[in-house]
């Protein structure tokens, strides 16, 4: 079956799981048309398959003058047939409520915006005619959720949904993106319980926990994992965007304390902000300036995958401080690693890792609980195998990335062998 496969700036450094999940759809003779807004910043691709991802991937913007005479014509069909008056009305009344909630000057701006998402939805339903398909997935709940839902109205073009944070992070509209779509995926069980509240048990109970997963045929040791014995230095690895919200500045605050406790400790962080270096980087710099522990912090920057798989096959301890952590693949690539974690409960990670039995959990913004913990398994190695062998366990019976393509497969075809149920995080 070919469909549409919507990511926003494909390929970019996170985006190594959706990668994964085309791997997986087409294993399960799918065939995903990868459709995306437009081309991520040059500066933070660093993943080997990023090239061939830009060479099979079909972008809105720019658009080429070619596809603008066919967008045109899609415009045209759709004003004598009725459909654009019903866009239109989508975006006068979200131009009006931004005026109430934000004023004028906003609300023009987000005319511009909304314009500009419907010139998009027209070329994504000429795309969709273009390839033969009548449905597209759409791995955003933001802007490509709502060209998705105005290609709906243009043209017919069927759609769904997967949601990977709050939905407070994805912007206006959120009602009708989600009451149009022909289904919908949240990757936890704390997302259900957000979409339902907020929108309505009809949409709540049309809406399937589908979380995000590793392949852990690649994310497998070569060798036994060792624990730190306390000879050369204990080994810390994170790896996750540099944003505030990843928290990497309690973390460094932690190897500030750990160093002054005496402890031989360095931590390699992967990741790059969102500017290409620009941004949040140069503040981290600062603070590990400041702190003087500039000998024992490393900032990778964006790296490939298989620098990640090398960090992690020599690392003692994972560590990762977000805030607010929607679910972790990095954290189940570590997992998957037998790696011990030491990461923070916000947001959906303790429907992944259970305290003291596949990891250690700390509150949020705590660098003496993030130091403490990891002290704690670089302290106790017997801790550390059983913690990194449950992990592993753990991610292999209930986060793998085919269950994500056999949820989608399922729902495209109607196929009546689904993969594994998943019930209060535990696979059945």
């Amino acid at each position: 079956m070919k469909f549409g496969y919507l990511v926003p700036e494909f390929p970019g450094q996170t985006h190594t799981f959706f990668w994964r999940e085309l791997s997986a759809l087409r294993e399960l003779g799918m065939e995903p048309d990868v459709v995306s807004t437009r081309k991520p910043n040059s500066r933070i691709v660093a993943q080997r398959w990023a090239h061939e991802a830009e060479t099979i991937t079909t972008y809105l913007t720019p658009m080429a003058v070619t596809s603008a005479i066919k967008v045109a014509g899609v415009l045209i069909e759709a004003a004598r047939g009725g459909q654009l008056a019903k866009v239109r009305r989508d975006i006068v009344q979200t131009t009006r409520d931004v005026a109430t909630s934000a004023g004028w000057r906003a609300a023009v701006n987000s005319l511009v915006r909304e314009s500009g998402l419907l010139v998009a939805a027209a070329e994504l339903s000429y795309v969709a005619s273009l390839r033969g398909w009548t449905h597209v997935h759409v791995h955003s709940c933001a802007d490509s959720a709502q060209v998705a839902l105005f290609a709906h109205r243009l043209t017919g073009l069927r759609y769904s949904l997967t949601l990977h944070g709050p939905l407070g992070d994805y912007g206006s509209n959120q009602p009708k993106k989600w009451e149009q779509a022909d289904f919908s995926f949240v990757i936890t069980h704390r997302l259900l319980e957000e979409v339902t509240e907020v929108l309505g048990r009809d949409v709540g109970v049309r809406t399937e926990v589908v979380p995000m997963g590793v392949d852990t045929d690649k994310f497998s040791r070569k060798g036994a994992y060792i624990p730190w014995d306390g000879s050369g230095p204990a080994r810390l690895f994170s790896c996750g965007r540099l944003n505030k919200s990843k928290g990497h500045d309690d973390l460094v605050r932690a190897v500030a304390l750990m160093t002054a406790q005496g402890l031989d400790v360095e931590l390699v962080i992967a990741g790059e902000d969102e500017q290409g270096g620009s941004g949040y980087r140069k503040e981290l710099e600062g603070l590990i300036l400041e702190l003087d522990i500039t000998d024992r912090v490393t900032l990778l920057g964006a790296v490939a995958e298989e620098q990640v798989l090398d960090y992690l096959q020599r690392a003692h301890v994972f560590a990762l401080a977000s805030h607010a952590e929607p679910l972790g693949v990095a954290i189940m690539e570590a997992m998957a690693m037998e790696l011990p974690v030491v990461v923070t409960s916000g947001g959906g990670v303790v429907e992944l890792v259970e305290n003291r039995c596949t990891g250690m959990l700390v509150e949020p913004g705590d660098p003496k609980g993030l130091a403490r913990e990891i002290l704690t398994i670089l302290s106790q190695p017997d801790l550390a195998l059983s913690l990194g062998h449950r992990a592993k366990q753990r991610v292999t019976n209930s986060f793998t990335s085919r269950r994500g393509a056999t949820a989608l497969t399922r729902r495209l075809t109607g196929r009546t062998a689904p993969g594994p149920a998943y019930v209060d995080g535990v696979t059945r």
